[in-house]
């Protein structure tokens, strides 16, 4: 049982949730334990397309990784996550000088990408008051991040720091510094504006996070952003129009 499955994940679902439940249902059928694995993670909040390989094409697993991707996602303004998504504490943001950050202030390290998050409590001296960007000011920004950009993986993502995952450590409370990374931003399209929430399409290179992406977006305007909505819809020249559902295996847990 060597193939390549392309799976549409559901939200509130684990890849590696995904990938247990790919496994037990194969390895029934099989009657033997099948060797199941993923080819790059999703967010729990975030669904669409994963690619599944099991048996000998495991082996390949790292090529598929490499792909480029496509996203659709949503986020909102005005607003931040301790996570960058939904699953974080959401509070309202809170500029501390008057001039947003552009792509330029968060190349050159002036503000950080991971992200600058106010606890309600915090004593914020001067906290300026946002205004709503404009639609050409939105344009404009979007373009600012297309192309080559540097960007800071958020605390909570499964990147290995010393040999742990970052998210691990944040959850005990350790201070994580996430290693700035340059990643392509090969289109960003507007899909929808309206305050607060802007919807984009984005085609970016692999190891892209599309969280550390709406929130950089969120500096640059000014406004804060966390990102509320994640479907992954391409992977290279795979369309999770032609992915499978769970369903689809019975299964329904």
């Amino acid at each position: 049982m060597d193939e390549v499955l392309l799976i549409d994940k559901p939200a509130e679902m684990t890849s590696f949730g995904v990938v247990a439940r790919i496994r037990r249902v194969l390895s029934k059928q099989a009657g033997k334990k099948v060797k199941v694995g993923h080819t790059g993670t999703l967010d729990p909040f975030a669904t669409g397309l994963m690619i599944i390989v099991t048996g000998k094409e495991c082996r390949n697993a790292g090529m598929y990784t490499k792909l480029d991707k496509v996203y659709e996602a949503t986020f909102v303004l005005g607003q931040t996550s301790t996570t960058g998504d939904p699953e974080g504490e959401i509070t309202p943001y809170f500029r501390l000088d008057s001039a947003p950050a552009s792509q330029e202030r968060l190349r050159a390290g002036n503000v950080s990408s991971t992200h600058r998050y106010i606890s309600p409590a915090a004593d914020v001296p001067e906290k300026q008051e946002l205004s709503q960007p404009t639609l050409a000011q939105v344009q404009e920004v979007l373009r600012q991040f297309t192309g080559e950009i540097k960007q800071r993986p958020p605390i909570f993502s499964a990147i290995k720091i010393d040999g742990q995952r970052a998210y691990k450590l944040a959850r005990d409370g350790k201070e994580v510094e996430m290693p700035e990374r340059t990643v392509s931003i090969y289109s960003l399209e507007l899909i929808d504006y309206t305050y607060p929430q802007i919807k984009i399409r984005t085609h970016v290179s692999s190891g892209t996070y599309i969280r550390s992406l709406c929130v950089d977006i969120g500096e640059a305007l000014g406004t804060g952003a966390y990102c509320s909505e994640l479907r992954r819809t391409r992977i290279a020249d795979f369309d999770v129009a032609d992915a499978r559902q769970l369903s689809d295996f019975g299964i329904t847990d």
